[in-house]
């Protein structure tokens, strides 16, 4: 390998990888992004996540590792923990974490490993309600995720009717089956959760209650919404969506007195190690430590006026959101939200699939995600569409941008409905004709322009070299 290709730049080696991210960031800049577990990151975090500290392996913990020359990686782990805690305002005498887990679903299933052991018995909120696959998720006699796979586990759901979660039948089903843990989380849940509730259910069946707040950590951290920490015996969160920093993950546990015995002896928290061995070396080799270097400086933001000021606007802009839907005639589940997203069922607001209306609002420059409502039966036959708004109020977007994006949505969606006239029920002819049909293909070109006319309008954060 010569020297230049080591110090030459990446357009210098590689033009056709070059027009392709070159390609992908244009998209993103002339596209409304409503997918609501995506964020655009601060360059202060992309700048980590390119910095010399990819080079450095260093398996094991700070001062315990199996390679040398981690002095400085040792700092910079031993930085992120600290500023994680802070962050969420968890004593350092009450609560460590651990910085490493890659993502979110390699975290969940060290919490799994470490606590509840082979075969051992979960609870989480059914993917169909608004759940994660990780929690358990499972079709019939089909162990869907690895979770459903290596442990046993047994949904609970959401009112069909409230589209909230039905804490009386969580606590009845919680007594039969006797879980060793239950999952506190949501992916796609307008609500906030009642983290007490939870609470008295396990403390009623001795079981450990594991807070999964990936969703809504940045709300948590920016002072928006209630903790779970007060409640939790564990919690993980990514970091990666709210929270605005790398793609990555961190795992919260209790520490310190758990009990006290009849006899006066102190019985301690013994999840630290379990978790830190199920980390590594259970399920993971070397930590990455660019996104470490990344978890510090996004914790470090996530405690700044301007951060909480950030997520009051991303909470101020989901509402607006459900309003503005509600107002033109959707069926928002649940009737609005608490948090960042909103769950829109518009097979019964506008007789479209979730497929459908993922793919003609993707047409005209607006990406969102097809997912289940409640009732539905299969995540791959889903009757809603999940909208988010943190990607879009980190470009500052405030209520009056969100009235425009609603008012786009309404007239991509009615156009959908148009196409599905003249298409048919199916999905395969319903884009044929979107791309075939020449009235329809013109209209949709319309208004794909007039979308991203709009969306050039607002900055986006990042390196300006590619």
């Amino acid at each position: 390998m010569s020297s230049s290709m080591l110090t030459s730049s990446l357009s210098e080696t590689d033009p056709e990888l070059t027009d392709l991210i070159r390609k992908e960031k244009k998209r993103q800049i002339r596209s409304l992004e409503l997918i609501a577990s995506e964020n655009f990151t601060s360059l202060s975090v992309l700048q980590c996540m390119g910095s010399c500290l990819h080079n450095k392996y260093s398996e094991g913990l700070p001062g315990k590792r199996y390679y040398g020359g981690n002095e400085y990686i040792d700092q910079i782990e031993i930085l992120a923990q600290n500023r994680c805690l802070q962050a969420f305002g968890a004593d350092p005498e009450k609560w460590g974490c651990n910085v490493q887990p890659y993502s979110g679903s390699p975290a969940n299933f060290a919490v799994y490993t470490a606590l509840v052991e082979p075969h051992g018995r979960i609870m989480g909120l059914d993917l169909p309600d608004g759940g994660h696959l990780t929690h358990g998720y499972y079709v019939g006699k089909k162990k869907i995720s690895a979770t459903s796979l290596f442990f046993e586990s047994m949904p609970y759901k959401v009112n069909p009717e409230t589209g909230l979660i039905d804490y009386d039948k969580l606590a009845e089903t919680a007594r039969l089956f006797k879980p060793k843990l239950i999952v506190a989380g949501i992916s796609c849940y307008s609500r906030c959760l009642d983290y007490a509730r939870f609470r008295q259910i396990c403390d009623e069946n001795d079981c450990l209650l594991f807070a999964d707040m990936s969703h809504v950590s940045g709300l948590i951290a920016g002072g928006q919404i209630p903790s779970p920490l007060p409640y939790a015996d564990i919690a993980m969160t990514t970091t990666h969506k709210g929270l605005r920093g790398p793609r990555a993950a961190v795992i919260f546990y209790r520490i310190g007195v758990k009990s006290v015995s009849k006899t006066g002896q102190q019985i301690l928290y013994d999840f630290k190690d379990k978790i830190n061995n199920a980390v590594f070396p259970g399920l993971q080799g070397g930590p990455h430590n660019h996104a470490i270097g990344g978890i510090a400086t996004a914790m470090l933001q996530a405690q700044s006026d301007e951060y909480k000021q950030y997520q009051a606007q991303v909470k101020a802009n989901a509402k607006q959101m459900s309003d503005e839907m509600i107002k033109r005639g959707y069926h928002v589940v649940s009737g609005g939200t608490d948090v960042h997203l909103i769950l829109v069922d518009t097979k019964k607001s506008v007789n479209l699939t979730g497929s459908k209306a993922e793919r003609i609002l993707e047409e005209v420059a607006i990406a969102c995600n097809k997912n289940t409502v409640p009732g539905d039966k299969s995540a791959m036959n889903s009757s809603g569409i999940r909208l988010g708004t943190p990607a879009l109020t980190t470009r500052g977007f405030k209520e009056e941008h969100i009235t425009q994006l609603v008012e786009f949505i309404h007239r991509a969606l009615t156009l959908g409905l148009e196409i599905q006239k003249i298409s048919g029920p199916k999905l395969d002819d319903y884009t044929k004709c979107l791309h075939k049909d020449e009235v329809i293909v013109s209209k949709v070109a319309a208004l794909r322009q007039e979308v991203e006319d709009y969306a050039e309008k607002f900055p986006m954060p990042g390196q300006e070299d590619l």
